[in-house]
């Protein structure tokens, strides 16, 4: 079976990952996982502090953020499915733009929101193949999808 690339962007503040990857391994499907760095502090600084500090917070960032879009870009054009979380609490920009950018790359693209945020996401939706709510249906549409097989018992509670 082969082994399937997906690439997980959005928010850092909860366990989203990680749900999604246990599921994912509990199902025992062949599918290895990557991400943005989550660590906050270390995507913020890291051009800063690998090719010199910079006094004005505009270049700082811009040092960072074109650090970053190496990791990014190389995983997201490397990856056969992008699933992208939107959380609660924060405005995810960079969610939004590697959301973009996947689609222009032509990648499947599962995003994940709560329905509250269905209209400021209607277009970022449109562009998606699946549109969830939560982690489990996260991994019961790609056990669907690598396999072919739903779960019964699954397909039944969400009745």
């Amino acid at each position: 079976m082969t082994n399937w690339q997906i690439y997980l962007s959005g928010e850092i503040h909860t366990d989203w990952r990680e749900q999604i990857q246990a599921g994912v391994e509990a199902a025992g499907l062949p599918v290895t996982f990557s991400a943005p760095v989550t660590n906050h502090g270390y995507s913020d600084d890291c051009g800063a502090e690998i090719l010199g500090g910079e006094t004005d917070p505009v270049w700082h960032d811009r040092k960072g953020a074109q650090m970053n879009a190496i990791r990014t870009r190389t995983l997201l054009e490397d990856a056969d499915i992008v699933i992208v979380r939107f959380g609660e609490k924060y405005k995810q920009w960079n969610a939004a733009f590697d959301a973009g950018y996947a689609a222009a790359l032509g990648k499947p693209l599962i995003i994940m929101h709560a329905p509250e945020h269905r209209h400021p996401l209607k277009e970022v939706d449109a562009a998606a193949l699946a549109v969830a709510e939560t982690p489990e249906q996260i991994v019961a549409t790609l056990r669907y999808v690598i396999t072919g097989e739903l779960d019964v018992k699954q397909a039944a509670a969400a009745e």
